[in-house]
């Protein structure tokens, strides 16, 4: 076939997963130069891909509008929103997600080429014109990476520089605008996580704070979407007692502005969220906490050293486990925590 025009490539979320799905539209634009990439993703996820370089364009799939119209038995938006895939008239597709809703939008478009996993999660491989099984064993970066392998685009393990992601210049705006931050050197923490088997205490984080403002730090940026602030308790009471040090931002940011931030931060201290892998796109050092997860298939890429982590060499390792994920998070301790940020950041003993 020849080389393609058009080049769909299809990851709507999470946001973390984007992140790191970045280096696909570096390899793809090195292989086809001529060829215009867009990215299909959440609305509120464009920002880690709408300055990329390699990216063209931004198809953004609003899913709380869509999904309140279907509640209301209005199909209207839905069919023209897969309507719009197909009449961009793609000529190739990839679908980095794997999943019932991607392979639908996969298939939409009609393109000739229409490329996926071969063991697609809820069927999405029928969305297909190509599926590739690739091994399970790997870091889901390096498997999105075989799928672009082994449809013809060449591939390496992505480097800092393929992985790094691009603030837009409104974001960058509003963080030196931020008379609390601008100027000064910080730290990022973001205490939260969807689910209780991932979550450091959060009076544990209250502990951490002062002992990383102890490292040469002038402040600390708390980031956090609002509907996780009742996870925060220790750590808002910290905030408001010293509010011209441990900034709270908590449900006061866009995806955008937290990339600003991590950019321009001396260190991101997380639990497994999205935070951590913004921070490798910016190549920044960070302090990974880490639960019931395993790190080798989708921690950090490349990043092990700035991971705390302690399980057991049998001990399973389910997320959704409220309770087994706590003892496992609860076996970081603060000391620990506070050790690891020195190494990294380079700070001298205190």
């Amino acid at each position: 076939m020849p080389d393609p025009s058009r080049v769909l490539i299809i990851r709507p979320s999470a946001l973390g997963d984007v992140c790191r799905s970045v280096p696909a539209a570096v390899f793809v634009h090195r292989h086809w130069p001529k060829a215009r990439i867009d990215w299909l993703v959440f609305d509120a996820f464009s920002p880690v891909v709408e300055h990329h370089p390699c990216v063209q364009g931004v198809v953004r799939f609003h899913r709380r509008l869509l999904g309140e119209a279907i509640s209301r038995g209005r199909i209207g938006p839905v069919t023209g929103f897969l309507r719009s895939l197909r009449e961009a008239k793609y000529d190739v597709v990839f679908d980095l997600q794997g999943l019932a809703r991607s392979g639908l939008f996969t298939w939409a478009t009609r393109a000739p080429r229409r490329v996926g996993l071969a063991d697609a999660r809820e069927l999405g491989w029928l969305g297909y014109t190509e599926r590739y099984r690739i091994a399970h064993d790997i870091h889901s970066v390096d498997r999105m990476m075989g799928v672009l392998n082994a449809a013809g685009v060449p591939t390496h393990p992505p480097t800092a520089a393929e992985l790094r992601l691009y603030t837009g210049e409104v974001d960058r705006q509003w963080l030196a605008g931020e008379q609390r931050l601008a100027g000064r050197r910080y730290a990022v923490v973001a205490p939260t996580s969807r689910w209780v088997g991932k979550r450091w205490p959060a009076s544990r984080f209250a502990e951490l704070v002062p002992r990383l403002l102890s490292m040469g730090l002038d402040a600390v940026a708390l980031v956090g979407s609002s509907g996780e602030r009742a996870q925060c308790g220790p750590v808002l009471e910290l905030a408001a007692s010293s509010p011209s040090r441990v900034i709270d931002l908590i449900g006061g940011t866009t995806v955008g502005q937290v990339m600003a931030l991590i950019e321009g931060a001396a260190l991101v201290v997380a639990n497994d969220s999205a935070a951590l892998h913004i921070a490798v796109g910016f190549a920044r050092p960070f302090v990974a906490l880490y639960g019931p997860t395993r790190v080798e298939l989708v921690g950090p890429y490349g990043g092990r050293e700035g991971v705390l982590q302690h399980v057991g060499p049998d001990e399973p390792l389910n997320h959704k486990d409220a309770e087994a994920g706590q003892r496992i998070m609860e076996r970081i301790t603060v000391d620990q925590a506070a050790d690891l940020a020195h190494r990294v950041l380079g700070a001298p003993p205190v």
